[in-house]
């Protein structure tokens, strides 16, 4: 399904015909500049490569998080381009994810190597400039109605934090140099100064 589309169009939403794992992924391979994801409805999401100065906030946040969960041994780290299918059947790759491994190990063998079909029980989400906070936070929702047990969306540009937790109401932090982890991610405290300030000395 070859395309074009100027980038100052994105993000932008196409519509597809239905498509397996496999197909989606060859279709992601035909626009190896771009980033995609896939609502539960079938609309493809098309998102520009990330500015530099997000990359290298979403480098910090997830080698924060893999640091973590080494020592811990619980679960495994995904970073941005790792992808899910959550069961409302959305195709999803949050900035960092954390699965535990009981979930992973349910999953059939012969899949591994292939979309893993469950949702991670931490996701966070790093705010970009091209980023709509609506569609942001009703991302976050999704993550939470699909299994997530714990949620942050990282405003950099506001120095803010959304807390999404299931059944409940957002907690909004501000003014915080760090951010806690609770239930499965108890223990782990994500340290912003580099996040809010990524060129500090």
């Amino acid at each position: 399904m070859p395309f074009m589309i100027d980038e100052a169009f994105l993000p932008a939403t196409l519509t597809a015909p239905p498509m397996t794992d496999q197909q989606f992924a060859d279709f992601c391979a035909e626009h190896p500049d771009l980033f995609f994801e896939m609502t539960a409805e079938g609309e493809i999401i098309v998102m520009p490569p990330n500015f530099s100065l997000t990359g290298i906030r979403n480098r910090e946040i997830t080698g924060q998080l893999d640091r973590w969960a080494a020592n811990n041994r619980r679960g495994i780290v995904g970073d941005s381009s790792t992808g899910f299918v959550l069961p409302n059947g959305a195709r999803r790759s949050p900035d960092a994810s954390w699965t535990a491994r009981e979930e992973i190990d349910k999953l059939p063998r012969e899949s591994l190597e292939s979309y893993w079909h469950l949702c991670p029980a931490f996701v966070i989400e790093l705010r970009s400039q091209s980023d709509r906070l609506p569609v942001l936070r009703a991302k976050m929702r999704e993550y939470t109605a699909n299994g997530a047990q714990l949620g942050w969306m990282i405003d950099a540009e506001a120095r803010a934090v959304e807390v999404y937790r299931p059944d409940r109401e957002p907690e909004l932090l501000t003014s915080v140099d760090s951010v806690s982890g609770e239930g499965p991610m108890a223990g782990f405290v994500l340290d912003l100064t580099r996040v809010w300030d990524p060129l500090a000395d």
